[in-house]
């Protein structure tokens, strides 16, 4: 088993011949009768999806967000497994954090959630752990779509409850986590460190991220980067010493180049891939993960 971190995200699941994510928003846009509505790229996906939201909940297309929710989860439920799914779970990481909401990671779903705190809507300790493996569902699970992270309020909340994790402490009240902060944590960390959160492995253990953009509109995750390096490199209040890996094809590279700088800003290792995006692409990553 080896001792690092997955970040997956939904390019893993592109390979699947199932829904896509753009059949997807079509189908979202389609039940919520808002077929009106432009789709323009530009637009950050939280925000247009409280545009649909709210456009659907003043005309009465849909009764609250728990419907629309439960018809996300029963749509990406849909999507088939396939090898590349299998062969992470192969790698055999300690810790796989995905921001799907489904379970084909895992293989198969999960009975109960085996997080420390039993969130019914943020996901900092949200986990499962199968076959010794844990799984940190760091944007929500199909199992409870209320936790499902698409919109702005969402996104905004969620970040609320990383920050408050990382630099003054969980305002959940439970006996099983450490209330103290992750930042104070860390100046005093030893071999008894106890991993309570997906948050923590950004400071403690190598990360590789595959299959995921990192588009802006993931205003959690940057945020949790930009927090790291100010660390690293600014404030310098304690040690980290762990490395994080993008992976990204060679062909989106120099398309990408702003997004490149700003990850390499934040201490990301880019890792560009000279094979186009498919299942040789992630074969090929993998066999450099192990």
């Amino acid at each position: 088993m080896k001792d690092i971190a997955l970040l997956v995200g939904n390019g893993v699941n592109t390979i699947s011949k199932g829904i896509t994510w753009e059949k997807l928003l079509n189908n979202i846009i389609d039940f919520c009768k808002c077929n009106d509505l432009s789709k323009d790229k530009n637009k950050p996906f939280p925000l247009f999806y409280e545009e649909i939201f709210l456009n659907a909940i003043a005309h009465k297309s849909i009764k609250n967000e728990d419907v629309l929710k439960n018809y996300i989860a029963e749509q990406v439920l849909s999507i088939p497994p396939n090898e590349i799914h299998e062969l992470i779970r192969e790698v055999r990481p300690v810790h796989i954090m995905t921001t799907n909401y489904e379970f084909l990671l895992e293989g198969r779903k999960p009975k109960q959630n085996d997080g420390l705190v039993q969130e019914v809507k943020f996901s900092v300790f949200r986990k499962f752990n199968i076959d010794g493996l844990v799984y940190w569902h760091i944007h929500g699970d199909c199992n409870n779509p209320a936790t499902i992270n698409l919109g702005y309020e969402h996104y905004s909340g969620q970040l609320q409850k990383m920050r408050n994790y990382v630099t003054s402490g969980t305002d959940y009240k439970s006996k099983n986590v450490l209330t103290v902060s992750l930042a104070r944590r860390l100046k005093n960390i030893d071999d008894k460190f106890v991993i309570q959160s997906w948050i923590d492995l950004f400071f403690i253990k190598d990360i590789h991220i595959i299959g995921l953009t990192l588009g802006f509109a993931e205003t959690d995750l940057w945020w949790l980067l930009t927090y790291r390096a100010r660390i690293v490199q600014y404030d310098q209040s304690f040690e980290v010493k762990n490395r994080i890996f993008f992976y990204i094809p060679s062909e989106y590279y120099s398309v990408d180049d702003f997004r490149i700088k700003l990850l390499k800003a934040t201490g990301v290792e880019v890792v560009p891939i000279n094979i186009k995006h498919g299942v040789e692409y992630y074969k090929h990553i993998i066999n450099i993960i192990l």
